[in-house]
């Protein structure tokens, strides 16, 4: 497939709206050409919605997103191996941009994950129009939005999570890396922190955190802790403590010198110490 380079649609002039907000600014992120050009051709029928940017691979929605003022990203799942980290990034990025993800069809597992982790709304490809508009404006004035069945698998999994006995829940393991991490994390320990008391970087410990939240079943840090504290997952863990500062070689040899010095200086007695010393 020929790569088509983001742009910015001529429909949207600057001030189109007199600044009042009254259109939907639209990004639309996805593999397949045709799918772009149906949504614009739908949304060319609102007078409320407007693509400013298109996009079909990750760099090119980076960019789009950086360049581009929206409300809106539709963003589609295929378009990463790991959408949900993708849309978290995006997220955690551009806090005030709306993320509504396309999915290949119903995918029970991927939807309650991305809404889990703060997506606005979750749509499928073979979508209806209208249903897709409906999507749009309802994302756009704040609220969240699923189709029927997503809404049925988002209440059964929270009436599964409320209605479990604590002592039902499936036993997970940790390894000795992750529950040295989750104990830190339960001291309310920063991943910088972290990553000095275990002796990595940063960016493995957030690899690790994600691997442990999908173990257990938690969307954050705060109810990864509460489950932590309320199911006694890393009690007889000890976390290291901070290493010492590191001296560097240039502070340890003057440190030497002056440390040789003064031994000289203590050990080798002046002439006028000699000729003063009482016999």
């Amino acid at each position: 497939m020929a790569t088509i380079p983001v742009g910015v649609e001529g429909n949207l002039g600057a001030g189109d709206d007199g600044g009042n907000g009254q259109f939907v600014r639209v990004i639309v992120a996805d593999t397949q050409a045709i799918f772009r050009a149906g949504l614009r051709k739908i949304f060319a029928l609102e007078d409320d919605i407007r693509v400013v940017g298109q996009a079909e691979t990750l760099p090119q929605t980076q960019s789009a997103v950086s360049k581009f003022t929206a409300d809106i990203l539709i963003f589609e799942s295929a378009l990463v191996p790991n959408p949900v980290e993708a849309v978290v990034e995006f997220m955690r990025q551009y806090p005030q941009l709306k993320l509504v993800v396309v999915t290949p069809g119903a995918d029970e597992e991927l939807t309650l994950d991305l809404f889990r982790r703060g997506v606005h709304g979750v749509i499928s490809r073979e979508v209806e129009p209208e249903v897709m508009v409906d999507c749009l404006r309802k994302v756009a004035s704040g609220k969240c939005w699923l189709d029927g069945q997503g809404i049925d698998w988002v209440l059964r999994a929270y009436r599964n999570q409320g209605t479990r006995p604590a002592g039902s829940r499936p036993k997970v393991q940790l390894t000795p890396k992750e529950s040295l991490i989750v104990s830190c994390v339960t001291q309310g320990m920063k991943n910088k922190e972290i990553a000095l008391r275990v002796g990595t970087t940063e960016q493995v410990v957030k690899n690790y955190l994600r691997k442990v939240y999908d173990k257990l079943g938690v969307a954050d840090r705060l109810e990864l802790a509460l489950y932590c504290l309320n199911h006694h997952v890393v009690d007889n863990t000890k976390v290291p403590p901070l290493p010492a500062p590191a001296v560097s070689a240039a502070n340890a040899a003057a440190a030497g010198a002056t440390s040789s010095g003064n031994a000289s200086q203590v050990a080798v007695p002046s002439s006028q110490d000699l000729s003063t010393k009482p016999q």
